[in-house]
């Protein structure tokens, strides 16, 4: 049974929830707990590593690209304490996330011969661009997915790439911040393998989440993250990467997540 829904994004970044509607959304699938893992950025309401709304515990967290350097891949960050270094790189990675969606959008445009309506707001991401596609009565798509598989996904013709840290300065920036840092969705990326292996020197890797595959590929074995668990003494965790307003579709049990909350800063008495 899911207590804790440890991987959610709000509006903070490319979620449809805002913070307030977040308690509401897990009372209705019984979950106890969420982590608010927006990309890329804290969350300006969030002042502390952990905090009780409305009988939820809301964990303070952040998801962080990062270069690997054969992929990218996302850091999962648990229990934020704000350090400078780690607030002027979400600043940068603010600053560079707004250029490259107005770059997207102008590539989108003239692709399409359309105009989008798009707030090139801190946050912004391909979501925002795909929304808006669907949104334009002016265009064939009336889905989210094949405007990711046309045009503005990995090797689409409006792709443009971002600016992020490398894996060790992103790493060393949520260990300095955070209580526990961990890989996210290892089976999502081109080489999970690879992936996994970076789990060395991390806390924790989600090993529950719903979906087992790299984008537009085949299945793969879910053995080897229980395998890369066991090798790096691994806390399994795991949520459901949650976009729109439900939650609790993939999370970890009540007593998976008391090891966590026991690893947050300031855990609240």
């Amino acid at each position: 049974m899911v207590f804790a829904d440890l991987h959610v994004h709000t509006t903070n970044s490319d979620g449809t929830l805002a913070l307030p509607e977040v308690p509401s959304a897990a009372h209705d699938a019984d979950v106890g707990a969420v982590a608010i893992t927006d990309h890329d950025r804290l969350h300006p309401d969030l002042d502390d590593p952990l905090t009780l709304v409305s009988g939820v515990e809301i964990v303070h967290g952040i998801e962080l690209r990062v270069d690997a350097g054969d992929q990218e891949l996302d850091l999962l960050g648990y229990g934020v304490e704000r350090t400078d270094d780690l607030e002027r790189e979400v600043q940068r990675l603010q600053d560079d996330r707004v250029e490259r969606a107005r770059k997207i959008v102008s590539l989108v445009e003239d692709e399409l011969g359309v105009r989008l309506e798009v707030d090139f707001e801190p946050g912004v991401g391909r979501p925002h661009v795909a929304r808006a596609v669907v949104a334009n009565p002016n265009t064939a798509y009336d889905e989210l997915g094949p405007v990711f598989d046309d045009l503005i996904g990995d090797d689409g013709p409006c792709y443009v790439a971002r600016q992020v840290p490398d894996f060790e300065t992103g790493r060393d920036l949520l260990r300095d911040a955070c209580g526990l840092v961990g890989l996210a969705h290892p089976l999502r990326y081109p080489d999970p393998d690879s992936a996994l292996e970076r789990c060395e020197t991390l806390d924790a890797v989600e090993n529950h989440y719903p979906y087992d595959r790299p984008v537009g590929q085949a299945p793969t074995d879910a053995g080897r993250v229980d395998d890369a668990i066991e090798r790096f003494d691994l806390l399994g965790l795991g949520g459901s990467d949650a976009h729109g307003r439900t939650l609790g579709k993939a999370g970890v049990d009540r007593d998976t997540y008391e090891i966590v909350r026991r690893s947050l800063p300031m855990p609240p008495t």
